[in-house]
């Protein structure tokens, strides 16, 4: 008879995944208490959403600097893992997700565009 440990995959219980499981969590929870403290702060929801229609310039700028910061950490941790590990494989899979992400982060931008015009 096994436990109940072996239905779960062994990465799911990795202390890494549960450290990141918890920054998330904690992103999360900042942002929604960032969000009601907003909506008390100017009075009602619609004033809320008002503000940050009126800042969206501001958040804009704030995205490509995060963009750029982690463009630039992907850059320095794609440069030592092609000197750790040469073979084109790496190559290609390094390719794919640098597409993937790319793409992902332009549709973000554009939802963000066309539902704000």
């Amino acid at each position: 008879m096994t436990g109940w440990t072996s239905l779960w995959p062994s990465w799911l219980f990795n202390r890494y995944v549960g450290i990141g499981l918890l920054w998330m969590l904690l992103a999360a929870g900042i942002a929604v208490v960032m969000n009601v403290v907003g909506i008390h702060v100017v009075g009602a929801i619609d004033g809320w959403e008002r503000w940050l229609r009126d800042h969206s310039a501001h958040f804009l700028v704030w995205r490509l600097v995060l963009y750029a910061g982690t463009a630039y950490g992907w850059w320095r941790m794609r440069t030592r893992l092609r000197q750790r590990e040469p073979e084109p494989e790496t190559h290609q899979r390094l390719l794919r997700v640098e597409i993937a992400a790319v793409t992902t982060v332009v549709l973000l931008e554009a939802s963000q565009l066309l539902s704000h015009g």
